[in-house]
């Protein structure tokens, strides 16, 4: 969020407190009401890849906290994955989605920049959900931080490295704490490389920021080149929605994937870790067409890599299609 002046801050805080019914008595079977809270997500099945490799996500990262300060609004929980990301925003309507839209655009001229492709996200589908009570909300937010292990990905939730999971009810200055508190508390920040914006030369602000300005907040933390996610999440604010570590615990437990809904009604399981399944995509490349990946296949051979997939390993036609970098709508007829 960009530097406002401290009493609207606080004004939107308390604001934030009413809407999301922080300080609400829980009454077991009755939900309280939320107001302004609005779940976002990309298509997952439009495109191969979002983000390639580690600088990518560490960009794509940082891109969160800069795009997100020039709107007036909360982040509670976001989650980049490799084909499509995830936020739990607070926030007037048209801020959350105008947000939502310059994050994907940026992200499309990064894309763009580094690996030449251009226009990739151009038409992708940005959709959103309205949260209007606070078991929904907890739901939601749990979902968001599952993402990643229903995925298939090898992280626990609260260890998945490009999303706020890992920021949530933990215990500062013990071993099981994250490596940010150990940062925070003043220990092991040169085996880290941890510094602040303030620190930083003009030439790497400008690469975070893509911008010479100086209005950042100078104290800022970084570690290895990325900004800490609790400078941009409201995390506190999420910690006292759920007020204990029990319900916290609890509302991961039986958050399931059918209690979300996406445009196509749940959000599909998929059959094989996605990881695993752009594997076998890259080895069927090379043995059909001697090409290391589907980028630089036409769609008729993208298709037929996409027609051995499936009937060598039986995975769903979404995966497939997004593995391949085909349109679900387009072409789940022809699999």
């Amino acid at each position: 969020m960009k530097e406002i002046d401290e009493e609207l801050l606080r004004q939107m805080e308390m604001e934030m407190e009413m809407d999301l019914s922080v300080n609400a008595p829980y009454i077991k079977g009755h939900p309280n009401p939320v107001r302004n809270c609005w779940h976002f997500y990309t298509d997952g099945n439009a495109i191969d890849q979002l983000f390639d490799d580690r600088e990518d996500f560490k960009d794509g990262m940082n891109r969160v906290f800069t795009v997100g300060r020039k709107y007036r609004l909360f982040i509670l929980a976001f989650t980049l994955m490799d084909t499509h990301v995830h936020f739990v925003i607070y926030g007037d309507f048209d801020e959350c989605n105008k947000f939502m839209h310059e994050y994907v655009r940026i992200t499309s001229i990064h894309i763009a920049n580094r690996h030449k492709e251009r226009h990739k996200l151009r038409g992708i589908s940005i959709s959103h959900q309205k949260i209007d009570n606070d078991f929904y909300l907890k739901s939601v937010i749990c979902y968001v931080i599952k993402n990643p292990p229903v995925g298939g990905l090898p992280f626990l939730a609260c260890d998945y490295p490009w999303g706020s999971g890992g920021l949530y009810f933990r215990c500062e200055g013990l071993w099981c704490s994250a490596g940010w508190t150990a940062v925070i508390n003043k220990e092991y920040s040169d085996y880290l490389n941890a510094t602040t914006i303030d620190k930083l030369r003009s030439t790497d602000k400008y690469k975070i920021f893509n911008s010479r300005t100086n209005d950042y907040p100078k104290g800022a933390l970084l570690i290895d080149g990325m900004i800490f996610p609790g400078e941009y999440v409201a995390y506190e604010f999420v910690e006292r929605l759920f007020k204990t570590h029990k319900s916290f615990n609890y509302f991961m437990c039986r958050t399931k994937e059918e209690d979300i809904e996406n445009i196509e009604g749940i959000i599909s399981r998929l059959s094989i870790p996605i990881q695993e399944l752009r594997q076998y995509r890259d080895e069927i490349c090379k043995e059909l067409f001697q090409a290391y990946s589907t980028r630089q296949l036409n769609i008729e051979q993208r298709i037929k890599v996409a027609r051995s997939l499936k009937y060598k390993y039986r995975s769903s036609i979404k995966q497939i299609c997004k593995v391949c970098g085909l349109i679900y709508s387009e072409t789940k007829d022809l699999l």
